[in-house]
């Protein structure tokens, strides 16, 4: 949690007004109607993956929670809300207006897949509508970086991975909500200061051409740099020739301070021209000089595929610096994360909703859902399933369904299960305390190690199963045909 006063707006201070108007105009009108303290149940959930990523790395729980424990309209709020149109009695409903909400989520850090109920929650109407929005703004870009940073890391084959994106990132949150997914998602540090100031990130970053450019000569640079940093020297070997002098005036550094009894192992950054080439280069050179075990840095545009590449090709880059595309995740920029009624409590107690569409993916899950992950003999992840609140769990034969054709049931093996949706928030008051971004990052490691390499692989991933449990799928298949979805399905005009 942000304790820095200066940065509130990082610890979700302030941010009431963050929201969509029509959050606000239901809110007036459940208000209006009386409907605004009617129990409710809303979840989140993502409909599908990006061509060729086989999962998400769930990020941003810890934002969602610092925004529902600092939650109110301040005075200034208040005043320009007035402006808009709303009655003064719904003004001062609202200076008393608090998010006292009941909160289940799966663990940050967490693999997750399309259609699952990531986050579940319930409380009144009003307070879970309002939400809407920064839930979504909160959880979906952080789990889109999360995710890439995996695959990233995944590339990368244990290399140390740095994220160098905030002078690309979306704005100054998302420099910061960004550099803390990617450390989540596995790298190693960013160049962020600030984020490692909030986040206890560890931060990383050597220097820019500017500083070669603004030496006489390239010499006197790299010797300039290690005499202000002797014990952390990497030199940037490109803003000239790295074969004719980049690199040969590195290693002339680097074996001078070696002359003079400092322990240099030898450091550089490539950021242009072939990688693959420059690297393999760049070591044979190092190695002729003596130096065994040089560090060799890449940067410049890098994502999973590239890496992937230049590992193939034989590469002797050790350690990758990814900005652009890993806090932009540029080849799929958002995660089409949604927030939907699933129940309602009315005088019988809770009833399923349901959200019917022509095309059936689009169609919801009704009912107040668990997710329960079970594992096969080798503890590897077989198949999740989504479980109405209260229904027991079952073991050993396993009986589930599928969640577009109701009507094919499948039978799966385990004795070993996990519940994934765990209590978080209740009547407002946050109920897990924040976990050291490290153990974040180790955690996620963890998780993701559990899934063989086909649902991790960068092309054509294997598709893991959600399916849903027999009480599940029987309220969805009731309130469908309560809907008569089937006979619309089927039903044929002639003319």
């Amino acid at each position: 949690m942000c304790k820095d006063s200066t940065a509130a707006w990082a610890g979700r201070q302030n941010t009431a007004l963050l929201t969509d108007l029509y959050e606000l105009t239901m809110l007036y009108g459940f208000w209006k109607y009386h409907k605004h303290e009617q129990n409710a149940c809303f979840e989140y959930f993502f409909r599908s993956l990006p061509l060729h990523i086989g999962f998400a790395l769930f990020a941003g729980l810890e934002q969602l929670l610092d925004y529902i424990k600092n939650f109110s309209f301040n005075e200034s709020d208040l005043e320009y809300l007035g402006k808009q149109g709303f009655e003064p009695a719904f003004i001062e409903y609202l200076s008393r207006f608090r998010l006292n909400i009941n909160l289940w989520s799966v663990p940050e850090g967490t693999v997750v897949f399309p259609n699952e109920p990531v986050i579940r929650v319930e409380g009144p109407l009003g307070a879970l509508q309002l939400l809407e929005t920064f839930l979504l703004n909160a959880l979906n870009y952080p789990t889109l970086v999360a995710t890439k940073a995996a695959r990233v890391c995944y590339a990368a084959e244990g290399d140390p991975v740095m994220e160098f994106g905030l002078r690309r990132s979306q704005g100054p949150d998302g420099g910061l909500s960004g550099a803390r997914a990617a450390i989540i998602g596995g790298c190693t540090g960013t160049s962020n200061v600030l984020a490692g100031k909030l986040f206890g990130a560890p931060i990383s970053g050597t220097h820019a051409h500017s500083w070669v450019m603004s030496f006489d000569n390239e010499t006197e640079a790299f010797r300039a740099f290690a005499k202000a940093f002797p014990h952390n020297i990497t030199l940037l070997v490109d803003t000239y020739d790295p074969l004719q002098s980049g690199i040969p005036n590195a290693i002339q550094v680097f074996t001078e301070l070696r002359s003079a009894g400092l322990p240099v192992r030898g450091a550089i950054r490539l950021d242009s021209g072939d990688l693959a080439k420059l690297s393999k280069e760049a070591y044979r050179m190092f190695q002729e000089a003596g130096f065994e075990d040089p560090v060799i840095v890449a940067s410049n545009e890098l994502e999973e595929d590239l890496i992937a590449d230049l590992k193939r090709q034989g590469a002797k880059i050790n350690a990758w610096g990814v900005g652009t595309h890993l806090i932009t995740s540029s080849n799929y920029p958002a995660l089409g994360g949604v927030y939907k009624l699933v129940a309602v409590e009315g005088s019988n107690g809770w009833e399923p909703k349901i959200k019917i569409s022509g095309n059936v993916s689009k169609i919801t899950d009704p009912g107040r859902k668990r997710i329960i992950r079970y594992y096969n003999e080798s503890n590897q992840p077989l198949a999740d399933v989504l479980y109405l609140e209260g229904e027991p769990v079952q073991k050993g034969r396993i009986q589930v369904y599928d969640r577009e054709n109701l009507f094919k049931e499948i039978i799966l093996k385990s004795d070993h299960y996990q519940e994934l949706s765990l209590p978080s928030v209740s009547e407002g008051r946050i109920l897990i305390n924040p976990i050291p971004l490290k153990e974040l990052r180790q955690r996620a490691s963890e998780n993701l190690s559990q899934f063989p390499d086909e649902y991790r692989r960068l092309r054509y991933p294997q598709t893991y199963n959600v399916y849903l449990s027999p009480q599940a799928a029987h309220a969805k298949q009731t309130l469908l045909e309560a809907a008569n979805f089937y006979r619309s399905e089927t039903a044929t005009t002639q003319e």
